[in-house]
């Protein structure tokens, strides 16, 4: 599934429309929830089914096409089965009981409901709503794809505009050029990233570039009269200075990742509890500057993409365990040096934690051969007399 993004450049009309969309969508996405909360054994079928009633009951939701309404339906349920599972596999804390929405920001159409020209560059909205024909502004050339693979239309509003997604299903096949290096990886804060070989990469930090711009637009909103136009001006340009950073964070991820997959055949990082480590308030503000976890999701996407493997491990002692010897030499985070007594191995901690990391996934992974070489012979091995 390939997901393309176009900014719309539309009137105040449509954008007001859209809006009305947005908002019939939370409606029957909030209907869902209650309908589930107040009925035993409500499933996703009785919620499809309830979009028709509720058409009728109220008639600006009869505006929306059905198949959003099936849409929004389908949010309500995704929010109830992600409960149950975490119900089941006994998730500590807090279960993620679903909530009433109060900020949606999108509405998602299916295979009805818009009409796209064969330019690529206008798509219309053909349901009650009255949004109309609108402009796409931007590089992708949808219109290569046969409208049958377009899957999803997505209406999203951000602080900088409106932006239309297509979801489009189809393979993206990429061709890996075997290039004989294999490496393990270590996020952290001082580096972004450390590989087995010594090499790094600088950190961003840019919301720590950011953060005084930031705080200077809070104040400053902070001043402002609630309900005035004075402040809707001073939130949008806080929204958009944040919307700013989360952007920077998601494109500096998905180009390391990239460089990082194409460059080696075989990638090993530890499997780290991210929510968990954001738990230490020295460092929770930093660990999320880095964004981890997008980096990381980056790398096994385009893993994936390249069908090389990589390998998640688990991060007990890797930066504990010397990797030339494997004794234990205990260290604080501020020590940034590995030094062992025994082998008299100097590094830095993060290469040492990286080659641990590489160990331990190449380890794993002959393991595996081996069990199933093992299951492989037992399967045709004759039976003795």
């Amino acid at each position: 599934m390939l997901i393309y993004e176009y900014k719309l450049d539309g009137t105040k009309a449509q954008y007001a429309a859209i809006e009305d969309a947005i908002r019939i969508t939370q409606f029957i996405r909030n209907k869902g929830i209650r309908q589930w909360m107040d009925g035993r054994g409500v499933g996703r079928n009785d919620l499809q089914a309830s979009c028709s009633f509720l058409a009728q009951e109220f008639p600006f939701a009869s505006k929306l096409n059905s198949m959003a309404r099936q849409a929004a339906a389908d949010r309500a349920w995704s929010a109830i089965s992600r409960f149950y599972d975490n119900c089941k596999q006994k998730k500590p804390g807090k279960k993620g009981f679903p909530r009433f929405q109060h900020d949606n920001r999108s509405v998602e159409y299916k295979t009805s409901g818009w009409k796209l020209k064969a330019d690529g560059r206008h798509i219309t909205f053909t349901d009650g709503c009255g949004i109309g024909c609108l402009r796409l502004v931007g590089t992708r050339a949808i219109e290569t794809f046969p409208v049958k693979q377009i899957k999803r239309v997505r209406l999203i509003r951000r602080a900088d505009g409106y932006f239309c997604q297509f979801a489009v299903q189809t393979d993206r096949v990429v061709e890996h050029e075997m290039t004989g290096a294999i490496t393990g990886i270590d996020v952290g804060l001082k580096a972004y990233y450390t590989d087995a070989n010594g090499t790094t990469v600088e950190n961003p930090r840019h919301y720590h570039k950011a953060e005084k711009r930031l705080k200077r637009l809070q104040r400053r909103l902070s001043k402002t009269t609630k309900g005035s136009k004075n402040r809707l001006k001073a939130r949008k340009t806080l929204a958009k200075a944040h919307l700013k950073v989360q952007r920077q964070r998601e494109d500096f991820a998905r180009k390391e990742a990239n460089a990082l997959v194409t460059s080696h055949d075989l990638i090993a990082f530890e499997d780290l509890k991210i929510a968990n480590l954001v738990r230490n308030h020295h460092l929770a503000k930093s660990i999320n500057d880095a964004s981890w976890g997008r980096f990381l999701a980056w790398v096994q996407y385009y893993g994936s993409l390249h069908t090389i493997p990589v390998i998640k491990v688990a991060p007990h002692f890797t930066s504990q365990n010397c990797s030339g010897c494997g004794t234990l030499v205990k260290k604080s985070l501020s020590v940034r040096t590995h030094v062992c007594p025994k082998c008299e191995l100097v590094m830095d901690r993060d290469e040492n934690a990286a080659r641990n990391i590489l160990a331990k996934a190449l380890a794993e992974r002959e393991q595996r051969e081996q069990d199933r070489t093992v299951g492989h012979t037992g399967t045709d091995a004759p039976l003795s007399a």
